[in-house]
């Protein structure tokens, strides 16, 4: 039986050439389209992602901020600035809090190597804010760690884009000497690169970073820029946050309510919104690819309309000879499918080639192009397009089959 059909196929092709290529080429093109579009999708969402992931994961950075209400008999407009010692009360108080780290800040530091000289954004910090921040060392370096905090060292971990200004390109700064406000500082670290597209003072590649307990003595700073917290679970984000305020609230006397009072960075709820946002961006462009591959079934199906029609005594012979009508729908039905699989296939195979060459264009120094230029086919994504031409064809075939089947023999015979 599929020998058949198969052979009655290639016979109808080789017969009806322009119309068997012009209606091969509108599933083509329809899902290139489709497949196009959800791939630039995908990777928009996952590059919004991964730019906010690459300024911190799954936490909160915590910033003194000042009251708008009045509270316990104490004025509105009092200024809250936080301590060291506010970490250690919240990581106590609140069970949820996995780590935390207090962050010092400094614009306009000198660092100077030789003759060369520049200046950059310095962050006093702890260890744990490597993990919470993304700020992994490049092979052959180390980040801050428990040591260089407990003694106090004169140690300083570089963002990749600060080095090579101060060593220059290709340069191993590990283990050499930069002079930091005119302090000897040993380098430990150079930042692995990485994509990021959200920063606070500045992106991470730019910047140098040394143990907070050195930062405190050298700059006699007594208030933080601010704390960072990252909880166990993700899930129960809405809950540390809402104890940060109650616990801070307490020490410093302002309502819990007060919004105000701290300023409030929550990485949990902004890598929810980019990815809706992301998703929405995807569905948009999947429903657009859509109706373009469903105009293509179309297509299809007026090809197949006018095939019934051109094909009317042929349909009458074989029914007069004893053909049954479950078998001219499957004539049909078998030709509306080979010509939207085939056409899908050659559509996603041509998609695919050019995602693999898209994603080959380099795009670094443009951040613009690292947006446009990452598309990212996945299975899914081919699952869901293998799904719609199974539809396609199926629609398009379906309703010419069962008139084909319904075609009367007697007066088929006398069709002109």
């Amino acid at each position: 039986m599929f020998y058949i059909l198969l052979e009655e196929f290639i016979g109808d092709l080789k017969a009806q050439r322009t119309r068997a290529f012009l209606t091969f080429f509108a599933v083509t093109w329809g899902t290139l389209a489709v497949v196009l579009l959800l791939a630039f999708g995908e990777g928009l969402k996952r590059t919004v992602r991964d730019g906010l992931l690459g300024a911190g994961e799954r936490i909160f950075m915590v910033y003194g901020g000042e009251t708008s209400t009045s509270f316990a008999g104490l004025a509105q407009g009092r200024r809250i600035r936080l301590v060291e010692e506010d970490l250690d009360l919240i990581e106590r108080a609140i069970p949820d809090v996995d780590r935390g780290s207090v962050s010092y800040g400094r614009w306009g530091t000198s660092f100077q190597m030789g003759k060369t000289r520049t200046n950059a954004f310095l962050e006093g910090v702890g260890p744990d804010h490597e993990p919470m921040r993304h700020m992994e060392p490049a092979p052959g370096g180390r980040f801050i760690n428990v040591t260089d905090v407990t003694q106090k060292r004169r140690v300083v971990f570089l963002g990749n884009e600060l080095a090579e200004r101060i060593f220059g390109k290709g340069v191993d700064p590990v283990g050499r000497s930069v002079v930091v406000d005119g302090l000897p500082f040993t380098v430990v670290g150079v930042l692995q690169k990485k994509f990021q597209d959200s920063s606070n003072n500045g992106p991470d590649a730019e910047r140098g970073v040394i143990p907070y307990s050195t930062f405190r003595t050298i700059y006699g700073t007594r208030f933080v820029n601010h704390l960072i917290v990252q909880p166990r679970d993700a899930s129960r984000g809405p809950i540390v946050k809402s104890e940060l305020y109650h616990v801070l609230g307490r020490k410093y006397r302002f309502d819990p309510r007060d919004e105000r009072a701290l300023g409030m960075w929550d990485f949990i709820e902004g890598e929810k919104e980019n990815l809706a946002v992301g998703l929405g961006i995807q569905i948009f462009m999947g429903l657009v690819g859509a109706f373009t591959l469903l105009i293509a079934g179309v297509g299809v199906a007026n090809i197949m309309y006018v095939v019934v029609k051109e094909r009317t005594q042929e349909i009458g012979i074989k029914l007069a000879l004893g053909a049954r009508r479950r078998h001219i729908m499957a004539q049909f039905l078998f030709e509306a499918m080979a010509i939207a699989l085939s056409g899908g296939l050659a559509g996603l195979v041509t998609a695919a080639l050019i995602v693999i060459g898209v994603d080959a264009i380099p795009t670094e120094g443009n951040p613009a192009m690292q947006y446009i230029l990452n598309p990212r086919l996945s299975w899914p994504i081919a699952l869901i397009c293998v799904g719609i031409l199974v539809g396609v064809g199926l629609l398009a075939g379906l309703l010419p089959a069962r008139r084909a089947a319904a075609v009367d023999p007697v007066e088929s015979l006398r069709y002109e």
